[in-house]
């Protein structure tokens, strides 16, 4: 498997649930992979969290202790940046949807990685050729986009600067095929890629329907587990990306139009200020570890 691996280490900046997902699955497929995160209690839950899914799939006959083992051996832990990236090919940037701060790590992999490493950013909407100019490699630079959960959605959007290189867009290629991702290739920038563009205008949508008091976002989400046959509807997926990123995706969007209809809409600020921010916090628009679109009889409107 190794010999067919477009790079021998990779980097993953961030461990959120994020970063936890891409190094997992990254390792599962024969990556050597150092996660950072400037947070030691960060660290521990993804160290926590690989453990837990790895003792998962061991139980349910899916992967065997030797497997496992192996898998776990290849992942190594650190709040030390610089000899995360020290000798990774590609690295990949999985903090928080603000520019200023990727704008900031950038700079900072730049300084520390060497000139031929690729440098990737996970951001959902944010195009990198507004971060490229941190660095003095824009032919390596480019987006990264993965989806959550990953082992359900295995595929990742890529998308170059404004001088990102066709070599650069092929090993990205290439990572993501090795991972078992299917590559989606963006031929222009564009702000939230290709599938976000088209989830966010439903999602956008979907939380005006309920903020102007139109319906229920419980009866949003069971029309379209219903007509689509899916295990959880927008206001579901929104509580597993968490609400607080969705706020900051619909800023970005809002700050590049200056449209009013662009702005977070007061349901979800209030979500957030009450600290309701998805399945990370056991409280979104669902209440965690047993939302109610799980139940059968929730769905045929039986029970809210």
């Amino acid at each position: 498997m190794t010999n067919k691996l477009p790079f021998e280490a990779i980097a993953i900046i961030g461990a959120g649930t994020m970063g936890a997902e891409i190094s997992l699955r990254s390792a599962e497929h024969g990556y050597s992979v150092c996660v950072y995160d400037v947070s030691r209690e960060a660290i521990a839950r993804t160290r926590d969290e690989h453990l837990d899914v790895t003792e998962a799939r061991q139980r349910s006959g899916r992967m065997t202790a030797r497997e496992a083992r192996a898998i776990l051996e290849r992942i190594r832990y650190t709040t030390d940046l610089s000899s995360s990236c020290a000798n990774a090919a590609l690295v990949i940037e999985a903090v928080p949807e603000v520019l200023a701060l990727k704008r900031q790590v950038f700079a900072e992999l730049d300084r520390l990685c060497p000139p031929e490493t690729i440098l990737a950013t996970n951001s959902s909407s944010l195009r990198v050729a507004l971060m490229e100019d941190a660095t003095q490699r824009l032919d390596k630079v480019l987006n990264l986009h993965f989806f959550l959960p990953v082992r359900e959605a295995p595929m990742v959007e890529i998308m170059g600067g404004t001088q990102t290189s066709s070599e650069t867009v092929d090993l990205a290629r290439r990572y993501a095929i090795a991972a078992g991702l299917t590559p989606l290739v963006v031929r222009e920038q564009s702000t939230g890629f290709l599938f976000n563009r088209v989830w966010r205008a439903i999602k956008k949508e979907c939380l005006r329907v309920v903020d102007q008091g139109i319906a229920s976002f419980e009866d949003i989400d069971r029309a379209w587990m219903i007509m689509y046959d899916t295990p959880r509807g927008p206001f579901g997926q929104m509580d597993a990306i968490g609400l607080d990123v969705v706020r900051d995706i619909e800023l970005v969007y809002y700050g590049e139009s200056g449209d009013p209809s662009d702005r977070p809409p007061q349901i979800l600020l209030d979500k957030i200020a009450r600290g309701e921010l998805g399945i990370k916090t056991a409280k979104g628009f669902y209440a965690y570890p047993h939302p109610l679109y799980e139940d059968p009889n929730w769905l045929r409107g039986a029970r809210d």
